[in-house]
């Protein structure tokens, strides 16, 4: 088996092939990027005569083709919707399948800021969405999107307990990687980067699809602020939640859903910095006049803040998911949670975010090169990894140390 990483120098990428090494079936792991000093260092980390470095332009797309050619399956960890399509759309062509990290259904593209997303000529945005589905169909190529920690654990845990009761009524999905309580005291926005903060911004500032009273409606990123308290696993915090776009494949596999919604975790405090932030218009991306030069104010906040924000020597992070789905079973009415609390590997040098976004991928890449996964075209993970082989993928990731823990009332 041969499994290539798209992004493969970076933390998420890294995390993919690191886990693939340790697999005794797989012959070969492709990390793929831009630097080949960058991937060396990768490969240096893995410490595995199985990694293989492709420096590679992704706009050059018959060498992109050509390589994808010798894979079998390829995962994408890219941090863009721009970047992320077009190696979904190479891959697609190529018949590789593929497991992308990106949270967006991509059937149905959202159309704010679309990142440099380019749309072949003579089609809508909405139209390429679907084209690619069919597309995928027609090659017999799998394409499970939206795989990881949120998107990904977040969508298959609450996927399988809907397959497990006969009515479902109310999901909702808390999750978000946090710094360590320590470190966040360090730190503006009690926050620490560990994914790409640019897509983080993207996610606090568009409108976002979730459904209340069993009808899709559109309301504002980083609203609905819930506080709750986390007290699973020996822990015993208070955190806080706002809706963000993570899980928008739900909106389409599980309509009969009359509540759903995801939020993002994060530190009490966070969220209402950021709303002063979006009031002050600091996260707006239109151009304004500043002493005669034009400036974007996002751009601007990022240069200042981004830099306050990367973990400082021996800073840690942690993930957390708290999953809800309400219904009902056997004319009772139950209740199903998901509890996640998972830390950072500091042996391995690992982010918490690095693992659970990491693993979920790599666990589902090798599922797809085992074929295991038998669905063609676009698959939601709710869709791609259930029944028996959600038991696997949750067994896979207790290996890894990562937890899910489930907790069933009904009354």
């Amino acid at each position: 088996m041969k499994i290539l990483v798209f992004g493969g120098s970076g933390k998420i990428g890294s995390a993919v092939a690191w886990d693939l090494a340790q697999d005794k079936e797989i012959e070969a792991i492709g990390i793929v990027g831009r630097h080949k000093d960058s991937l060396e260092r990768v490969k240096n980390w893995i410490n595995s005569d199985k990694i293989v470095v492709h420096v590679l332009d992704i706009n050059d797309k018959q060498a992109a083709i050509q390589l994808m050619k010798q894979y079998k399956v390829g995962a994408i960890t890219l941090p863009n919707r721009k970047t992320s399509y077009k190696i979904v759309h190479y891959a697609i062509e190529a018949g590789l399948h593929i497991v992308d990290t990106i949270e967006e259904f991509h059937r149905t593209p959202d159309p704010y800021e679309i990142e440099g997303l380019e749309v072949p000529s003579g089609m809508t945005l909405e139209e390429y969405g679907e084209w690619l589905h069919n597309q995928a169909v027609k090659n017999s190529v799998t394409f499970v999107d939206g795989m990881g920690f949120a998107p990904g654990l977040s969508n298959i845990t609450l996927g399988e307990g809907i397959r497990k009761i006969d009515e479902a009524e109310i999901a909702v999905a808390r999750v978000g990687g946090i710094p360590s309580k320590e470190a966040a005291q360090r730190h503006p926005l009690r926050y620490m980067i560990t994914w790409a903060f640019e897509h983080v911004l993207r996610e606090y500032m568009i409108k976002l699809k979730v459904i209340k009273d069993g009808k899709i409606v559109e309301v504002n990123a980083a609203t609905e602020l819930e506080r709750f308290r986390f007290n699973k696993f020996g822990k015993d915090e208070e955190l806080e939640c706002a809706i963000t776009p993570g899980m928008p494949s739900f909106l389409f596999t599980r309509p009969q859903l009359k509540e759903f919604a995801e939020k993002t975790v994060r530190w009490p405090g966070h969220w209402q910095g950021v709303q002063t932030l979006k009031e002050c218009g600091m996260l707006d991306i239109e151009p304004v006049d500043f002493s005669g030069n034009k400036i974007v104010p996002r751009e601007f906040l990022l240069s200042i803040i981004a830099p306050r924000l990367l973990p400082n020597e021996g800073e840690t992070d942690v993930c957390v998911m708290y999953n809800t789905l309400i219904g009902k079973k056997d004319g009772k009415r139950v209740k199903i949670e998901y509890f996640m609390w998972d830390e950072a590997d500091t042996k391995n040098n690992m982010s918490s975010m690095m693992r659970a976004t990491g693993f979920p991928m790599a666990i589902t890449a090798n599922m797809m090169a085992r074929g295991k996964i038998k669905e063609t075209g676009i698959v939601a993970p709710e869709d791609g990894i259930k029944g028996p082989l959600y038991e696997e993928f949750i067994a896979e990731l207790k290996k890894r140390n990562i937890t899910i823990l489930e907790e069933v009332q009904t009354n």
